[in-house]
């Protein structure tokens, strides 16, 4: 396997980090298409869902969602992912958005939050500061679906932590509601990722 680009940030709380990484090419964590869970998660859907999808990257994810009827919003605060993201996303580019997750305010209340690469992407000391915003944007019965990866390597993005430790960040706001293996991982996630739902506790 060849050697990654050298690379002048190495702080992935900073924009560069990933603006970086977007320019070179070197993506290792995007799938480049849909999972098999999001599009079984969106068929079986019982109504359009508002989605927010934070930390989009290339944001391969938003078309299967609009194209069902979901009101759904992908952020990124690195302007490379979100020019690549845009680029890729014919009528829905304008449903890409440059932002900090951390500070954005949806227009409209929000029934799921998926993610896909984002806890991972941040250092660990960040975590609590996820799920309370997690927890601050979905109101009672709200869902927190996607894929979470578990690992004990020191080294990220993207940083792993144990079923455990999820637990104790999430078990105060939310409800796990399904848990299950992952039948397409890509390289980087295969075998130490599952497809996890989470409801939002009562307020």
């Amino acid at each position: 396997m060849a050697a990654p680009p050298a690379f002048s940030s190495r702080d992935p709380l900073s924009p560069r980090f990933w603006d970086e990484r977007f320019e070179r090419g070197f993506t290792p964590w995007e799938r480049g298409g849909i999972s098999l869970a999001l599009r079984r998660f969106v068929a079986n859907a019982d109504r359009p869902l508002s989605v927010l999808v934070p930390g989009c990257g290339s944001a391969h994810e938003l078309a299967v969602m609009c194209e069902a009827g979901w009101d759904a919003t992908a952020i990124d605060f690195s302007a490379e992912a979100v020019a690549r993201a845009r680029a890729q996303a014919g009528p829905w580019a304008d449903r890409i958005v440059q932002a900090d997750f951390f500070a954005y305010a949806p227009p409209r209340p929000l029934d799921l939050i998926y993610e896909q690469a984002f806890l991972c992407a941040l250092p660990p000391a960040r975590r609590p500061d996820v799920a309370r915003r997690w927890a601050e944007l979905l109101g009672q019965g709200g869902l927190l679906a996607g894929y979470f990866f578990f690992d004990d390597a020191a080294k990220g993005p993207p940083f792993g932590m144990s079923r455990a430790a999820l637990d104790a960040l999430l078990a105060g706001a939310f409800e796990c509601v399904a848990d299950e293996t992952v039948e397409d991982s890509i390289p980087v996630f295969a075998g130490k990722e599952r497809w996890m739902i989470w409801r939002r506790r009562g307020l």
